[in-house]
């Protein structure tokens, strides 16, 4: 966990008090909508189709106990008793009064959680892996770096109104857990030939209405040039990007329109002006903010205790959860949890105030009051002794958050949709609750393998269905809803965008048509262990695409 110091804690509680303020003039009438527009994004406020929404920051996706337990409250007091993750690890309330905002914020910010730049023309929130610090095959622990950015872009003048939202990712491992390759810059720390820790550097990701896989401009950044070379690229995009047209208005857009080469030497000649200045990181600055993250005094364990092995051998139930959804952890004897938030018939990444206080209780006993949000809107325990795993089961399946589907065909993540979301064409959780129907099945899920489907009500993407392997799009025809069906995408370190199908669906048949390029799937592959990807790389889309539209 990192400690946070009186200036953050100073920082968001003027911000409060500013934002009371401003929705108290709101409130009078002395604001209109469209002069508290501004006002409220910057501080994570949307007005969506029934309510306003409350966006709040999970920077790098770590959360304790403590602030566990205010998502709770908050939920509970201020909202209708729940929250939802979303793939930025964020948290979202949908049904906050305006004029209660204040006081859920206040109440938020006294365990150092808020809404700032989580909305907005600014940097939002940095996101990085969910097993960092703890993951076997990281270079060092990327919350590290996700840190210090967060610092230098927080309220930063030059950076508050960018032509459009702006999102960095971190990732430290050679499996990537993080979809840097989606974001408008991307970082993955390795080590050059030589042993020294740096980053490669890919920008112009980014999904929604024109979707692009990033490019790497720059193979190996030293650390202490973080900073100013991140630096260097929001000079350039703030100056080059488009700001006459929303639609063409990101980074990705400006990349692909200047060529990755050009643009690359824009940044290069912004950067050699700075790079030896005030932003280089000296080894001292850089310790510093390393001593703030406190990791747990791990005990010396074994991996295997005969009290686990018997468990996995008594009761083939406990047996699945271990193997779907415990990961190996650096540490012998330690183990990392994921915890679903995907129960059949459940909206993707929602949790209930009663389970969130439950969850940050078992975080106390088990994971040494830590957990972590992932992008796949599932939460994370990433200490968890191997002892414990029969005990902490058995709870986390009393509170409904033992399913053991992680990866399999029922994890999906799914956008509010036309539910909740203005923006929205069509519903994404009615056909996410269908298809955990469908596939309910967890031994068949098994057999089907690794499988991710994500669903968007809209052409934004919020949930990313362009690198799900399955990827459903809504689309308004007409006055109804249908759904563009894409196979292939994956948001790893081979980061590739699906291939559209055909005609979209409609709302009655797309589960149908999913079930079909499931079971064509089955068919299809050359042996139980080839994966969806690899079958649909291997024979391509058109006999998907027959099975799909033979009967309809």
């Amino acid at each position: 966990m990192y400690l946070y110091d009186e200036f953050d804690r100073t920082l968001v509680a003027e911000r409060v008090s500013e934002f009371r303020d401003q929705i108290a003039r709101r409130l009078s009438g002395a604001l209109t909508e469209e002069e508290f527009k501004p006002l409220r994004l910057m501080n994570g406020v949307y007005l969506q189709l029934h309510a306003y929404m409350l966006r709040i920051a999970i920077p790098y996706g770590t959360l304790s106990s403590g602030q566990m337990r205010m998502l709770a409250h908050v939920a509970r007091r201020y909202d209708r008793n729940y929250g939802h993750f979303t793939t930025r690890q964020n948290l979202q309330f949908n049904w906050i009064k305006l004029a209660e905002l204040p006081d859920a914020m206040a109440d938020l910010a006294r365990v150092g959680l808020h809404g700032i730049q989580t909305s907005g023309n600014c940097v939002r929130n940095i996101t990085t892996d969910q097993w960092a610090g703890v993951a076997p095959d990281e270079v060092e622990d990327p919350r590290i770096w996700a840190e210090i950015l967060r610092q230098h872009t927080t309220l930063h003048p030059e950076f508050l109104f960018l032509p459009r939202k702006f999102k960095i990712a971190i990732t430290a491992s050679a499996d990537d857990r993080t979809a840097v390759k989606v974001h408008d810059i991307g970082l993955r720390l390795h080590r050059n030939s030589a042993g020294e820790a740096g980053f490669e550097v890919i920008v112009g990701g980014g999904l929604g209405r024109t979707p692009f896989i990033g490019k790497t401009i720059k193979e190996f950044l030293p650390k202490r040039d973080l900073l100013n070379y991140i630096e260097a690229i929001l000079r350039v995009y703030n100056q080059f990007g488009r700001r006459d047209n929303i639609y063409k208005a990101r980074i990705k857009i400006l990349v692909h329109e200047l060529g990755a080469e050009v643009f690359a030497k824009e940044v290069d000649a912004e950067w050699q002006t700075i790079r030896d200045g005030a932003l280089a990181l000296d080894p001292a600055a850089i310790a510093d903010v390393a001593a703030r993250f406190r990791y747990p005094d791990y005990e010396q364990l074994d991996d295997e205790t005969p009290a686990l092995a018997g468990a996995r051998a008594a009761d083939p139930r406990f047996a699945a959860w271990f193997d779907n959804a415990v990961a190996r952890h650096k540490v012998l004897g330690y183990a990392i949890v994921t915890l679903s938030l995907k129960p059949e018939g459940g909206p993707p990444g929602d949790a209930a105030a009663d389970q969130m206080d439950a969850i940050a209780d078992l975080a106390d006993r088990y994971s040494f009051g830590e957990i972590r949000v992932g992008h796949e809107q599932n939460l994370v325990f990433p200490h968890v002794a191997r002892r414990d795993l029969p005990a902490l089961w058995r709870m986390l399946n009393a509170i409904g958050v033992a399913t053991p589907n992680i990866g399999l065909v029922s994890d999906i993540i799914a956008c509010p949709g036309l539910d909740y979301c203005s923006l929205a064409n069509t519903r994404s959780i009615p056909v996410a609750r269908e298809l955990t129907r469908r596939f309910r099945d967890l031994g068949a899920q098994r057999e089907i393998g690794r499988l991710h489907i994500n669903i968007s009500g809209c052409i934004n993407a919020c949930g990313h269905h362009h690198v799900g392997h399955i990827g459903l799009l809504g689309v308004e025809k007409n006055g109804e809803e249908f759904y563009q069906i894409t196979l292939g995408g994956r948001a790893d370190q081979k980061a590739e965008l699906g291939a559209l199908l055909g005609p979209a669906v409609s709302y009655a048949e797309v589960a149908d048509a999913i079930e079909d390029v499931v079971a064509a799937y089955v068919e299809l592959r050359e042996r139980p262990e080839e994966i969806f990807l690899d079958t649909v790389k291997r024979v391509g889309i058109e006999p998907f695409r027959e099975r799909v539209y033979a009967a309809r």
